[in-house]
C-alpha cells in the first residue's frame, strides 16, 4: 500500500513545535504489520534555510512544487505572515506556491496557519478556528469564515483547522482516528504520551478579564456587585447604585459592556468559580456558594456552558500542584497562583 503523503508547508517565522507535530503524530501511525501509514515531507516557498521564531533556522530540501504530490497539506503557524495577517492577503510568492495544490487535496492548519487558508479563500463559508487570542482578529479579517473560538479543532471534511499550539496534536490525532480508526490513533497517543482525546474545547483556556468599557456610567454598579457575587443580586439594586431607573440602567449597561447585566454577572461568577477551582481545594458545594451559584448543580450547569467542561474536569486540568489554600487568595492572603 502506498502511504498517504502529508506535506508540511514551512513558512518564515514558523514555530518549531508546531512544525514537528505532523511529523510526530502521523509518523507514529502504523498498521497491524508495523508498516507506516503516512509519508511526511516538508517544503518551503524556496529550498534552503527557513528562519523560525527560535534562535535557529531549519534547512528545507523541497520547494513548493512538492505540494502537487500531497494527499494532505498542513500549514503550521508563523509569526511572520505579513500581509496575510495584517490585510488578509497572500503574498505573490505564497499565492504562487498554493497553486501547486491539486483539487481534492485535504487541507489542514495549525493555530494561525489558518490565516493562510483563509486568505487563499479555502475557508469561505466554512467552520474554522484558530488560537483564542487571535479569533476576534481572524473573524474581522475574514468575515466569510464561520469562526468558532471555543473548540480545539474543526473538521469540514476536506478542510480542517485547529486552535493554538498543542491543539494541533488533537487535530492530527483526530485525522489519524478518522483515517484508520481509534485503535491506531490511541496507539499513537500512547507513544506520544498524550491523551487520545481531550475533554472540552479551548473555551476553558480563554482569559476573560473584567471588561473595561469606554464609558463609566455603570462602573460603580459593577464594582459594587463584584464584592457581592456570593449574594443574590437584583437588577433594581444595581440600578440604585447609579441612581437610574432599571430601564435606563439596563440600556446603559448593554451599551457599555455589550451584554446584559445578568449575562455579565453570570460571567463574573464563572470567573470567580474558575479561580476557586484553580487555587483552592474547597468542595464543589462551597465553590458554588462563594461564586454565587448556590448549588453544585447550578455550578456544573454554568461552568459546563461557559467552558465546555465540568468543574471537576476543569480543576483536574488547572489545579496548581501542591497548593493547599482554602481561600482564593492563598493561606496567608496573598494573591497570585502557581502554575
Amino acid at each position: 500500500m502506498v502511504p498517504h503523503r502529508v506535506v508540511v508547508l514551512a513558512l518564515t517565522g514558523l514555530l518549531p513545535f508546531e512544525l514537528g507535530i505532523p511529523h510526530r503524530i502521523f509518523g507514529r501511525a502504523r498498521d497491524s504489520t508495523g508498516t507506516p501509514l503516512y509519508e511526511i515531507l516538508t517544503c518551503a516557498l524556496a529550498p534552503g534555510p527557513v528562519r523560525t521564531d527560535a534562535d535557529f533556522a531549519i534547512d528545507v530540501e523541497h520547494g513548493p512544487e512538492l505540494l502537487a504530490t500531497a494527499d494532505t497539506v498542513v500549514v503550521p503557524a508563523s509569526y511572520e505572515l505579513g500581509p496575510v495577517y495584517e490585510k488578509g492577503r497572500l503574498t505573490d510568492e505564497l499565492a504562487a506556491a498554493l497553486t501547486h495544490i491539486r483539487a481534492g487535496t485535504r487541507l489542514v492548519s495549525i493555530c494561525t496557519g489558518g490565516y493562510v487558508l483563509a486568505a487563499a479563500g479555502y475557508l469561505d463559508g466554512r467552520p474554522a478556528t484558530t488560537h483564542w487570542a487571535s479569533a476576534e482578529h481572524f473573524q474581522g479579517l475574514f468575515p466569510a469564515v464561520r469562526v468558532d473560538p471555543g473548540v480545539l479543532y474543526t473538521d469540514d471534511g476536506d478542510v480542517l483547522t485547529s486552535a493554538g499550539v498543542a491543539a494541533g496534536i488533537d487535530l492530527c490525532l483526530h485525522i489519524v482516528r478518522r483515517d484508520h480508526g481509534a485503535a491506531v490513533a490511541n496507539e499513537v497517543a500512547r507513544r506520544t504520551v498524550v491523551p487520545p482525546h481531550r475533554d472540552g474545547g479551548q473555551a476553558q483556556f480563554i482569559e476573560r478579564p473584567v471588561p473595561q468599557p469606554q464609558l463609566a456610567s455603570t462602573a460603580a454598579a459593577r464594582a459594587w456587585v463584584l464584592d457581592r457575587l456570593h449574594e443574590p443580586v437584583r437588577l433594581v439594586d444595581l440600578a440604585r447604585q447609579e441612581a437610574m431607573s432599571v430601564r435606563t440602567f439596563t440600556r446603559r449597561f448593554r451599551e457599555e459592556a455589550g451584554i446584559s447585566p445578568g449575562e455579565w454577572i453570570t460571567g463574573q461568577r464563572v470567573e470567580r468559580a474558575r479561580r476557586l477551582l484553580e487555587r483552592t481545594e474547597l468542595p464543589m458545594e462551597q465553590v458554588a456558594r462563594e461564586a454565587g451559584f448556590g448549588t453544585a448543580q447550578s455550578l456544573r450547569k454554568h461552568v459546563q456552558a461557559a467552558l465546555g467542561v465540568s468543574p471537576t474536569a476543569y480543576r483536574r486540568t488547572f489545579r496548581a500542584r501542591g497548593r493547599t489554600a482554602t481561600s482564593p487568595d492563598g493561606p496567608s492572603g496573598e494573591g497570585g497562583s502557581e502554575h
